[in-house]
């Protein structure tokens, strides 16, 4: 597990700020916002995340039966508050065998969807294309939303994104066949929006999918 903050695009070392710069440097990307140390999940540590965004914090809820939630990611700092969270749940695939799902809302150029699907641009690019019909669509904080799928991903999974409350929504799944679970028209919540039932959250052991 990191230890440190790293980039959100590659995962390099970032350097704080300091005398010649107020904001955080990769020099790869240059200036980021911090992804910050994943620790094993729990009800607290998501709640210590969830009490610090300033952008959605999307689960699916109820989760699908046998699911579980698996971990968090969260981009920011304390000035900066978190500016993209990515949330891992882990259960049975609708094929067969297990399947992995993350779900990551981000603000524009961030980087840290299209790292977690496999891209190398900060954004969607073309993915997102409004003179055709979406591949998918969510109810995410009780809005219908569209969701396109993504063809430049690695083949070992599947990428959808779209805009939901005004900022990127990604949701990448693996194996890629698991990436039916998408067309079911899950109902995603916001847990900013969340009340006590946040506690009867059930807990996995951490994805390994987070932490690349």
């Amino acid at each position: 597990m990191r230890g440190e903050p790293s980039c959100p695009r590659c995962g390099g070392r970032v350097r704080a700020p300091g005398l010649f710069t107020d904001t955080w440097q990769c020099d790869r990307h240059g200036t980021v916002y911090p992804l910050q140390p994943i620790v094993p999940p729990s009800v607290e540590a998501l709640g210590v995340a969830v009490a610090r965004a300033e952008v959605p914090v999307w689960l699916p809820w109820p989760l699908p039966v046998g699911w579980l939630f698996t971990g968090i990611a969260h981009a920011g700092d304390d000035v900066s508050g978190t500016r993209a969270t990515a949330v891992a749940c882990s259960g049975p695939g609708p094929l067969g065998g297990p399947g992995e799902l993350l779900l990551i809302a981000e603000e524009l150029g961030v980087g840290l969807g299209a790292r977690y699907a496999g891209l190398s641009g900060p954004d969607p690019g073309d993915a997102i294309a409004v003179n055709r019909p979406p591949h998918a669509k969510v109810l995410a904080a009780g809005r219908p939303t569209a969701l396109w799928h993504v063809p430049d991903a690695p083949d070992d999974r599947a990428v959808f994104v779209g805009e939901a409350r005004g900022l990127w929504l990604w949701a990448v799944v693996w194996p890629e066949r698991s990436g039916l679970l998408m067309y079911d028209e899950l109902v995603l919540t916001d847990l900013r929006d969340a009340g006590a039932e946040l506690e009867l959250l059930p807990c996995g052991a951490l994805s390994p999918r987070i932490l690349k």
